[in-house]
Formats: C-alpha cells, sequence, structure tokens
C-alpha cells in the first residue's frame, strides 16, 4: 500500500483514535515527555523486569549496576514493568520484586514503588507498567504504518509454520522477509475486507522500508567495544494480535519517551541489536548505548567446568535463596563489586575503610566472558564485612532476619533477640576483636546457629563427652570447678583453677608433659576445659569459655552447671 490515502483509511480503521483525538498522534507524546533537564554527563537507567514472580540473582546484578551509573553522574535509575506479555505475569510478582531488591539496598529515584504494600507509580514519565502505554504504542505504531513502514500481517500459526518447514528444508534463513512476506505489498481491498470481517492480524516492522542500512551494521557496545552484525532482514512484529507491544518496539517507545540514555542488559539481548538498532532508526529516535553483560555462571560440581547458573538447578540463583540464608545486604553489595568490575579487588586493597560508594563503577572494567559467581567467594566478602560491622548495627540485622524467618516458620526467635538484646550484642562481639579476629560466621542463619547457646530458648546439648572421659568423670570434674566458681575471677585466676582441677584429677597440667609421657596422665588440661565448654554451650568447639561465661552471667553459669552434679 504506496497510496498515503490508503495508508491513512488503514489507520483509521486498525487504530481509532481515543477520545480527545490528539493522543492519537506520535507527537502528542513527543511533547507530553519532555527531555529531561540533567547535568552534563548525567545518566539515565532503568531496570525492567517482567513480572514473573522468580527474582532472581541478574535482577540484583543489573540493578547493582544501573542505580550505580545512574547515582554517581547525578542521573536518574528507575523501574519499569515490563508486562506485556500477561500469561507470563504472576499475581504479586512486582511487590515480591520490589520488597527483594529493597532487602539489598537497591531503591529507584522514579517508576514503580511500594505504597502500604501495594504497587504505586511516582515520576512524570509515566506509566511506569507498560500494559497501561496501550495508547501510546498504538500511536506510534500508527505513525509507522502513514510512514510506510509497518503493514498488518495476517499470517496463520499453520501458514508461519509451513513457511519454516519450507525455510528449512531449503536452508534458508528462517523468518518472515521478502517474498515469504505475503502480505507486505497487499492490496488494500484486501487487507480492508480482512480487517472489516475481524480477521485476528499482527503489526510487521517492514524491515527493508524500516532504514537504509547496508549489508552490515557497525555497533559501539559499552562493554564489549566495536561489532559488526549482519544488516536484519526479517519483519519483526511489533504489535500482537491482543493489541500489546512485543518488547522489542514497546522497548524502544519507551527508552526514548523516558530519556533513558544507556541499557545495561545480558548478553542474551546481544543478538537482537540489529533489530532495536532498525526500530530506533524506523522511529527517528537516537538509540541509547547499549552494554551487554557477560553471563553470569559458576563451576558445575559434577563436571568441574563453568556453565550458566540454572533457575532448575541452582538454588542460588534466587534471590529469596540469599534473603532465607540471611547475607548482609552490604556483603551481597561488596561482593557484586568484585565481580562487576575488575578493579575493584585492588580499589579496596587500597582503600581498606573506605564507603564503596566511593568507588567508581565503569563498564569499561566489566568482562565479556562469563562471570563466576563463586558463593565460596561470597562467603569470605562477607565474613570480612561483617568484621566491620558495628554489633548494634548486627544486631537489629539479625532481629530483622530472625522477624521474617517467624512469619514463615512460626517461630519467635526475633521475640527472643529483642527482649536480650543486650546479650545479643555481647554474644555477636564474642571473637570479633584482637589480631586475629575470627572469620567463620558469613551469614544470619549460621550466625544464629553459632549463638544460639547464649539464649536458654535455644540451648540444646548438642555434643557428647570427649571419648577419654566417662559421665560419672565428667560430673565430678563440674561439681569441683562449680565448688570453686567465683564470677569475679578474672582470665588468669579462672585460668589457675581449671589447672588446679585437672591436677587433681590426673589430667596433664601442661601440653608438652602431655605429648612425651601420655601414658602418666588420664588426658590433656584441654580435656576438663571441653567437659566445661559443653556444660554451657552444649558444644565441645566453642569461643573462650571465660568471656562466654562473662555473657551468660553468674545465675544462667550456675544454673547450667548444678543439673550436673546431682
Amino acid at each position: 500500500m504506496k497510496n498515503i490515502k490508503e495508508r491513512e483509511e488503514l489507520a483509521a480503521l486498525l487504530f481509532a483514535a481515543p477520545q480527545g483525538g490528539p493522543a492519537a498522534d506520535a507527537a502528542y507524546w513527543e511533547a507530553h515527555y519532555p527531555g529531561r533537564a540533567l547535568p552534563g554527563g548525567a545518566v539515565v537507567t532503568r531496570l525492567g523486569p517482567s513480572p514473573t514472580g522468580f527474582v532472581h540473582l541478574g535482577n540484583l546484578f543489573m540493578a547493582t549496576i544501573n542505580r550505580r551509573l545512574a547515582r554517581q553522574s547525578g542521573g536518574v535509575f528507575y523501574l519499569r514493568i515490563e508486562d506485556t506479555d500477561q500469561k507470563r505475569e504472576v499475581e504479586g510478582a512486582v511487590p515480591t520484586l520490589i520488597e527483594s531488591l529493597a532487602y539489598f539496598g537497591i531503591d529507584f529515584d522514579e517508576g514503580v514503588r511500594l505504597e502500604n504494600g501495594a504497587a504505586a507509580e511516582h515520576g512524570s514519565y509515566g506509566p511506569y507498567f507498560q500494559s497501561a502505554r496501550r495508547a501510546i504504542y498504538h500511536a506510534f505504531a500508527r505513525k509507522l504504518l502513514l510512514e510506510g513502514k509497518a503493514y498488518p500481517c495476517f499470517l496463520t500459526e499453520e501458514e508461519i509454520t509451513q513457511i519454516r518447514e519450507e525455510q528449512e528444508r531449503n536452508k534458508r534463513l528462517p523468518g518472515i522477509y521478502g517474498t515469504y512476506a505475503k502480505w507486505r505489498n497487499a492490496e488494500f481491498e484486501e487487507v480492508e475486507k480482512r480487517i472489516r470481517a475481524g480477521e485476528p492480524w499482527v503489526l510487521r516492522l517492514d524491515a527493508d522500508a524500516a532504514w537504509e542500512a547496508g549489508e552490515t551494521v557497525p555497533f559501539t557496545d559499552g562493554i564489549r567495544g566495536g561489532i559488526t552484525f549482519p544488516r536484519n532482514v526479517l519483519d519483526v512484529v511489533i504489535l500482537k494480535a491482543d493489541g500489546l507491544p512485543t518488547y522489542h518496539f514497546a522497548h524502544a517507545v519507551d527508552d526514548h519517551l523516558m530519556g533513558t540514555t544507556q541499557v545495561v542488559r545480558g548478553e542474551e539481548w546481544l543478538s537482537s541489536v540489529p533489530i532495536h538498532l532498525m526500530l530506533f532508526a524506523a522511529l527517528g529516535f537516537a538509540a541509547p548505548a547499549y552494554c551487554h553483560t557477560a553471563l553470569l555462571m559458576k563451576i558445575d560440581e559434577e563436571t568441574g567446568v563453568k556453565r550458566k547458573l540454572s533457575k532448575r538447578s541452582d538454588p542460588e540463583l534466587a534471590l529469596s535463596y540469599y534473603i532465607s540464608e540471611g547475607y548482609h545486604p552490604k556483603a551481597m553489595e561488596e561482593y557484586l563489586l568484585t565481580v562487576l568490575n575488575s578493579n575493584y579487588e585492588e580499589w579496596r586493597l587500597a582503600n581498606p575503610g573506605a564507603d564503596n560508594e566511593d568507588f567508581t563503577v565503569t563498564t569499561e572494567k566489566m568482562g565479556v566472558s562469563g562471570i563466576l559467581f563463586d558463593l565460596q567467594k561470597l562467603e569470605d566478602v562477607s565474613r570480612d564485612t561483617l568484621l566491620t560491622l558495628p554489633s548494634k548495627e548486627l544486631a537489629e540485622f539479625m532481629i530483622g532476619w530472625a522477624r521474617a524467618r517467624d512469619a514463615e516458620d512460626g517461630t519467635e526467635i526475633a521475640d527472643v533477640y529483642t527482649v536480650q538484646r543486650d546479650t545479643l550484642e555481647k554474644a555477636l562481639d564474642v571473637g570479633r576483636g584482637g589480631e586475629k579476629p575470627r572469620k567463620d560466621l558469613a551469614y544470619a542463619r549460621q550466625i544464629a546457629a553459632f549463638i544460639g547457646y547464649f539464649f536458654d530458648e535455644f540451648f540444646r546439648m548438642e555434643d557428647p563427652l570427649p571419648e577419654n572421659i566417662p559421665e560419672a568423670e565428667a560430673e565430678a570434674l563440674l561439681k569441683d570447678y562449680l565448688a570453686s566458681y567465683d564470677h569475679s575471677d578474672d582470665r588468669d585466676m579462672w585460668f589457675e583453677k581449671i589447672r588446679g582441677i585437672a591436677e587433681a584429677h590426673g589430667y596433664a597440667p601442661k601440653p608438652k608433659d602431655y605429648k612425651k609421657e601420655p601414658e602418666r596422665w588420664k588426658g590433656h588440661v584441654g580435656d576438663v576445659s571441653a567437659v566445661i565448654r559443653r556444660a554451657l554451650t552444649g558444644r565441645l568447639n566453642a569461643p573462650d569459655i571465660w568471656e562466654i561465661q562473662q555473657i551468660l552471667g553468674e545465675r544462667r553459669v550456675r544454673e547450667r552447671l548444678t543439673p550436673r552434679t546431682a
């Protein structure tokens, strides 16, 4: 349909003007969304997830990058919900997404937010739900139709399947293009008849008319540098039969109107670049800077080979895994920065006490091959990060984590922590000071298990006695220890008493004597300490007994020792 009058009639059939008329024109929306007034060099980024209900590590990874790039440049970071594929939408997915990202400190300057637990929109460039922008997409689709760059296509699924099978037999590029695009130059009368008859249609972009490109398309990726792609020849769908846009079309329109300057996305989208550049050119828009990150990978435990993280096989792909285990947001951010920019670890070594907000993220320092997400490395980073947190802040985090677990499991851990806040803070500080602080606690669930014995509600006898000490002997040792116990003893006085009890019961006073003539002794003085440690903590391995006693207090120390002296 080369005749402009026919295209106008066709546009009137396909896109009935809404009340008010002007909103059917692309120019109306261009004026409705003016350019952003931002300082020079400011970057506008977005996170554009689909509300499928599965919030994954990739969402956090992309959010971390985009938030950094925007904030450090004085720009804008916004959340847009890309919900045009309504078959995949899951109820409650948007609040879950926002809450999960908020746990890790991800907030947005505009877009979709939570108000009283429900999704709400803030900002001058909305709606931020794509499903609510149908009139906008139709206006720009109408523009392409009027310019002869788009056409309605009535191919059925059966016809498309037949075309694909023929292409496979003839070893041709699969898709609708050239002679396979039978509706590209259809007669107006035939198209009009089918539309009036109510036949379903999709709107396709005419790849030959959309832009003037050569056989190849040069492209500069913000991470990968210069790349050359073959020109796109496919007549891609821009409006589906339900009237909603495809991802390709919607993102081009929205990124332009919302002023997005930089799009950071996974490398799985790299092959779509020719289509997207074609769409921007056809619409007359300047394309944003595209940056394609490497895929998140892991080392397969069975094969030892690096592979892509899988929703089906890897629970650590879900953000809920890290929230449930209780990884601290600062630890996760610190680790993500190490995999995000190759120079971050060097910067951290040179600036051990600095806030990581002082580090400038750049796309040039992002890797182009698979990004290895290493849980062990995350735990190492987390241990170091937790050591930097004051006990009051760590206690607040533990109470928040416990409250969430209580809601899920029906437990009352948070209440215990809250009532015994002083004990909690002291317990969290055990072993964290000195030149060689302990580094064996990485996340809240692990910490909760470790400090459980400080609270009577969680105290359990977990370990058996040392093999060389029978029950009666243990009771005798504890009886003597309790008789000599004075809560005001300092560390040295306390240890002298334990050594005296050990000698009185025939245990080696010094390690070197025990090693030279072990047959002379029942065991080592450490075995006596182990019996006391077990009585107080339920475990044979625990931090310094004297410090534990100071935190437990005299009453609880005596209570835990007394039943074992009967």
